[in-house]
């Protein structure tokens, strides 16, 4: 895996951009720093736990463990957050997205040069990433996911279709796993996000 991230990431104007992205869930997961120190150096995470009441205390725990790693930390939908914990980057989820990033976090992104991602559900939200200039753009669900059973994935010859009229780097999310990265680099994604398969890594 380390081979792969360290020689696989997509070169942007500044930085490499990892393959390997995971996101924390507080559903799933009752030890996120646990999986986190399971995951290989160069890989990134974006951290959600939106309901956690701890969620400050834990973000900082989880910010200073990646920088520990050599892990690339984003947190998702509140940039006071990501910038009191000295995140990497700010994640918005598409409905956040449709808004737009607040004036106060496009300014602290400029300042950090910090990382944005935004999730997508579809072209629109492709196209919106686009528009906000994004570093990556994370598609789901492009197969069936456990977090998501009831909604339709759009499988891989749908989402390869989105992918090649985006010029954003695609993160394919929902039901990817590291084998599978062969054939997603192959279909035009720049790499994959998820939850389940740093779950299954830890185990």
């Amino acid at each position: 895996m380390s081979l792969l991230l360290s020689n696989g990431a997509r070169k942007l104007k500044h930085r490499d951009l990892p393959v390997l992205w995971f996101l924390t869930d507080e559903a799933r997961m009752d030890d996120a720093l646990g999986v986190l120190m399971s995951l290989p150096r160069g890989a990134s995470v974006i951290f959600r736990h939106y309901g956690a009441r701890d969620r400050a205390a834990l973000a900082g725990k989880l910010a200073k463990a990646c920088r520990a790693r050599g892990l690339i930390f984003l947190v998702a939908d509140d940039w006071r957050l990501a910038a009191r914990v000295g995140a990497d980057g700010l994640h918005l989820p598409e409905h956040a997205a449709a808004r737009g990033p607040a004036s106060g976090a496009r300014l602290w992104r400029k300042q950090r040069r910090a990382w944005l991602t935004v999730a997508a559900h579809g072209a629109r939200g492709l196209a919106r990433a686009r528009g906000l200039a994004a570093d990556a753009v994370l598609l789901a669900p492009v197969f069936p996911t456990q977090s998501h059973p009831d909604r339709m994935a759009l499988g891989l010859a749908r989402a390869t279709a989105l992918v090649r009229r985006t010029r954003v780097p695609v993160l394919a999310l929902g039901g990817a796993s590291p084998h599978m990265l062969p054939h997603v680099r192959a279909a035009g994604f720049a790499g994959i996000a998820g939850i389940g398969f740093a779950l299954k890594r830890k185990v």
